[in-house]
Formats: C-alpha cells, structure tokens, sequence
C-alpha cells in the first residue's frame, strides 16, 4: 500500500463498484420507514447499484450515493451551489472528491413542468430532463390531500420524466410506478450512451427524483 493511500479516508477511496455499467431497467425504491430522504436503486437483476440519502438539516442540498445500505463505501456525492433555489446547480463528485459534471434546475421553466439540465465537466450540456404530463403531477398532489383515499394517490396518477440530448434524442424515461405512498420508480434506457454520459445522466435523474418527490 503507497503512502497516498494511507493518507485517504477509508470512506473516500475510489470504490471498484461505482456506477459505470447498469443492467437496464433500474428500479428506484423509497424507503417509507426513515424520516431521511433515501432510496436504494436496483437494477434489472434486483442488485443493489446505489443507497441515495439526502443529509437532513441542511440549509443547501447534500446527497450521499453509497454502494449499499450499510453506507460503508461512498461512491459518489452531490451538492448544491447555494441555499434552496430553483436556478441551483447539483455538482457531481466521486469517492475521491473530483468534480465530473452536474445537474442544474432551471427557475421558471420548473415551476409547473420540471425542468433540468445535466452537463459534463466543462459545462457542456449532454441531457435535458423533462416532465412529459405536469398536469399529472398536479392530479397526483391533489388526491393526496384527500382523506383516506390520499393514502392511495401512489396507485393513480404516476409522472414520467423524459431525458433527451440537446438535438432530441430520447435517452430515457423514468417513471413513477404504481405502488402504495408512491414510493417506486422505474427508469428505462432507450438509446446508447457513453460511460461518463451514463454515470451523469442517472446522477442527475437520482437528484431530480429527490427534489420532485418532495412536489408531489
């Protein structure tokens, strides 16, 4: 062992199991029985690729993606450029804390229609991320405002999410899976990608999820 890695944390050495290759689809399950916004994400095998947890009592967004559950290994980190906003950007970091690209929502365009922009190291835009119906997430919020039958909003109306290249090219689309406090969700890989384009586009998804999910 050299003495640079000696030096590194345990929790941030590179990890041999970051996501750079998915078994499509991915599943994205919540878990309700934490008061954190987590998830853990499964691939097609039902293998664990992610534990997603999102650090409580912070004034900017902080996401830790580890390997598991257990949150021995991270595998990457997301943060936020400044205090809640709706033009912040989302910076991606490996376990070894280099910047690869990152996330950005866009303001007005996201207040009814979600609205988010992925782009590579130097600030070029690979993905735009979609919303395909904002009527359905305005359904959704509604009937879970309803007595009783709110506890079953996670049944009806589910939002799908659209993820195209810059000339529209269709990448991916998530979707919110029927499921009791709407708690799943399904992304599915409709054309090729690169491996860096691959870790930023699902980066980028799992950091969309956790602020939309908080909408409704």
């Amino acid at each position: 062992m050299s003495l640079d890695d000696t030096l590194l944390d345990d929790n941030m050495k590179p990890s041999m199991s970051a996501m750079k290759e998915f078994a499509y689809p991915l599943e994205f399950e919540f878990k309700i029985s934490s008061l954190a916004n987590d998830f853990t994400a499964r691939d097609a095998n039902k293998q664990t690729v992610a534990y997603v947890r999102q650090k409580m009592f912070k004034l900017k967004e902080a996401i830790s993606v580890y390997s598991n559950d257990s949150k021995q290994d991270v595998l990457y980190t997301i943060s936020a450029d400044r205090v809640i906003d709706f033009n912040a950007n989302y910076e991606f970091k490996n376990s070894s804390g280099t910047s690869f690209g990152r996330v950005g929502r866009r303001g007005a365009k996201s207040i009814l229609k979600a609205h988010y922009e992925v782009y590579d190291l130097d600030g070029k835009q690979e993905f735009l991320i979609q919303e395909e119906n904002p009527w359905t997430k305005f359904f959704d919020a509604l009937l879970s405002e309803i007595p009783l039958v709110g506890m079953f909003s996670g049944y009806f109306f589910n939002p799908k999410y659209i993820v195209k290249r810059s000339g529209g090219t269709e990448v991916a689309r998530l979707s919110k899976q029927a499921s009791f406090w709407g708690r799943r969700f399904k992304l599915d890989k409709l054309s090729e990608t690169s491996e860096g384009e691959d870790e930023r586009m699902v980066l980028g998804l799992m950091m969309m999820t956790l602020l939309e999910r908080r909408r409704g």
